[in-house]
């Protein structure tokens, strides 16, 4: 019953010209639509101030960036580290449309032009303060101690990205990553 309706969704949605999200990625158990990897590229360029490019290379770094977040959300489930806040991420959303945009209607023109709605960089906001606060907290050396860190605060983050950077690159060759989109491999 439930095959039956789901083939007579995508058959209607066909006929209507209605395009159905497409996996384009699965890492393990967890998968990346192209939806997710093109709203990456719009929301990464419009924060780097770079004008919009959806090309194959871009969307291949969004890939690859996406596939680092879902080892990173993963681990941060698993150990149960904690999100964000909301005014974190505003505080955050509201320092950029202040330091960058003349006015909101000027915001407002830039989240149009890149096809995003203030929640997509909200979200991205929030996300970016947690993985930084689960960096620090996951990877951040237990053996040195506070004085110290404030003294060699360079060396302290240099070894906290090593660390961080090795266990991206130690779970990408334990994961099992199946590509549909030949072009993002």
């Amino acid at each position: 019953m439930h095959t039956v309706f789901a083939l007579t969704l995508m058959a209607q949605s066909a006929l209507s010209g209605v395009l159905i999200d497409q996996i384009a990625i699965v890492v393990g158990q967890s998968i990346i639509k192209d939806s997710d990897i093109e709203r990456d590229v719009r929301v990464t360029e419009l924060l780097n101030h770079e004008p919009l490019n959806l090309s194959q290379i871009e969307r291949k770094k969004a890939a690859n960036r996406l596939i680092d977040q879902t080892f990173i959300r993963q681990e941060i489930r698993e150990g149960d580290y904690p999100w964000a806040s909301v005014k974190q991420a505003n505080d955050q959303l509201d320092a950029l449309i202040r330091g960058r945009y003349p006015s909101p209607a000027a915001f407002q023109h830039a989240l149009k032009a890149y096809s995003l709605e203030e929640a997509d960089l909200r979200e991205q906001f929030r996300w970016q303060v947690t993985v930084l606060e689960f960096i620090s907290a996951r990877f951040t050396p237990s053996v040195i101690a506070p004085e110290e860190e404030s003294a060699d605060k360079s060396k302290t983050d240099a070894e906290v990205n090593r660390l961080f950077f090795a266990r991206l690159d130690q779970q990408r060759k334990d994961a099992k990553i199946v590509f549909h989109e030949e072009g993002l491999a």
